[in-house]
């Protein structure tokens, strides 16, 4: 199973996990499910997810209501 580092988005966001999930996606899910996070005024967390093998990172929103995950705006 592919693993990641995931870590909040924001400027302090030093608290970065391993996680190993089939996909980014599921990565970001499993962090804040594990380690929550503080939601913007969306109630959204935006966290970035680092590919263990490639070093690509990601960034991603989700949704604390709903679970809805998508990419950063820029």
């Amino acid at each position: 199973m592919p693993s990641f580092t995931v870590r909040p988005r924001h400027p302090h966001g030093r608290h970065a996990r391993a996680v190993d999930e089939p996909t980014a996606e599921a990565a970001a899910i499993a962090y804040l499910e594990d380690y929550g996070g503080d939601p913007d005024e969306d109630d959204a967390v935006a966290v970035v997810v680092r590919d263990a093998d490639t070093g690509r990172e990601q960034c991603f929103r989700v949704d604390l209501n709903t679970g809805e995950t998508a990419p950063c705006a820029t």
